[in-house]
């Protein structure tokens, strides 16, 4: 058993963290400034531009994307170092595109979708979005009940969907609808391609989410879909959508992972400073036992991330460890982190340091892509073999 990356995928992860130190650290500042002030979490158009001209640069776009559209097709192991290292800074920058829409449309487009949507997305020249989520069912996408119905070539969609990131301004939004009532989950459950300003597809409203985030509700009300827009196979859209949110899942370990180190790490630099009745908090036992614990959490973490990433490269069946590296990334990052808010006492509740909007960021992970409640439930469920 090698416990150590590859060279190659070491270097990366080198590269990226000089990435993080060098481009996303400098912003940082500005980033808890605005949104302190209520002008929510984000960097501004320009910045933008400039990092993700620094990042093509270097050869960070397309990390995990096919080769044949410009990608470097690197495997999911070598993903989990990257995003470690970008989960380290709470400079809101995703590296272009975003894997887990990426990873869906790997799994289905056909060639005349792999030229429109998959290569501009590989490119960094669109944003993506999905619908999933329903007001009504939010866990539980086999409940949804917005309707896809076939009208001569095309499709006419009607329903809603809620908490999308990005709705507004995504160029398109892979979007989740029933197909067939009958068969829903089991085969009636497709994935279309919606672009942006097709008539009938409506945004509702902006919603303002903890941390300076926003998510989107929509509407779809008569929304007409050309029919090649139909992504994969009729009724076979829940698959892919699983493969999404499972690169999502193993992605927040990971941004875990590197939330949790960066939060020990200032505990580790500030506690031998920080004195309290004649004593540094270093040599104070409860200090210590944090840190003890929180050093011990991280590694075992990593480590079950590295195991999720590499079992799916090798194309084995990995539901049981992503709802397990779920649930225990986010809850240990998060106990970490307010941990790391106590030992800074006073200071850690400000919103001058990183602490707060990494608390914030970690108190929804622990809800979307499935809360800690649904993932504990989903391993015992399938170890007991309860599942109906």
């Amino acid at each position: 058993m090698d416990f150590e990356l590859a060279e190659e995928h070491r270097m990366l992860k080198d590269l990226v963290a000089n990435f993080v130190r060098d481009e996303l650290m400098p912003l940082e500042a500005g980033v808890l400034a605005r949104e302190a002030e209520g002008k929510g979490l984000g960097i501004g158009p320009d910045e933008h531009a400039r990092l993700d001209k620094v990042a093509h640069e270097l050869g960070l776009f397309g990390l995990d994307a096919p080769a044949d559209v410009g990608g470097s097709d690197l495997p999911m192991t070598a993903m989990v170092g990257v995003e470690e290292e970008i989960g380290r800074c709470v400079t809101p920058y995703t590296l272009p595109p975003d894997s887990p829409n990426l990873r869906m449309l790997m799994q289905t487009v056909d060639d005349r979708q792999r030229a429109a949507y998959l290569a501009p997305y590989v490119a960094g020249e669109t944003i993506s979005a999905i619908g999933i989520s329903e007001p009504g069912a939010g866990s539980d996408p086999a409940g949804m009940t917005t309707r896809a119905v076939r009208d001569g070539d095309d499709w006419v969609i009607n329903g809603r969907k809620i908490w999308i990131s990005r709705a507004a301004d995504a160029d398109f939004t892979i979007l989740m609808a029933v197909t067939d009532q009958e068969k829903r989950a089991r085969g009636g459950i497709s994935a279309f391609l919606v672009d942006k300003g097709t008539p009938g597809f409506n945004v509702l409203r902006r919603i303002p989410m903890i941390g300076g985030a926003y998510t989107y509700e929509i509407a779809l009300e008569d929304c007409r879909v050309e029919g090649w827009k139909l992504l994969g196979t009729e009724g076979q859209g829940f698959a892919p959508m699983q493969t999404r949110l499972g690169t999502r899942r193993i992605q927040m370990a990971a941004w875990s992972v590197g939330m949790a180190q960066r939060a020990l790490d200032m505990v580790i630099e500030y506690a031998p400073q920080r004195k309290t009745f004649g004593l540094p908090l270093s040599e104070r036992q409860a200090v210590q036992f944090w840190v003890a614990e929180a050093a011990t959490k991280i590694h075992a973490t990593r480590l079950m991330a590295y195991d999720c990433a590499w079992k799916l490269d090798q194309g084995r069946d990995v539901r049981n460890e992503i709802s397990m590296i779920k649930w225990y990334a986010t809850e240990m990052a998060y106990e970490t982190v307010d941990r790391a808010m106590q030992a800074f006492g006073a200071m850690g509740m400000t919103k001058e340091l990183p602490l707060a909007l990494m608390q914030a960021k970690l108190r929804t992970m622990r809800i979307y892509d499935g809360p800690t409640e649904i993932h504990k439930w989903v391993v015992a469920r399938n170890l007991l073999g309860t599942r109906r």
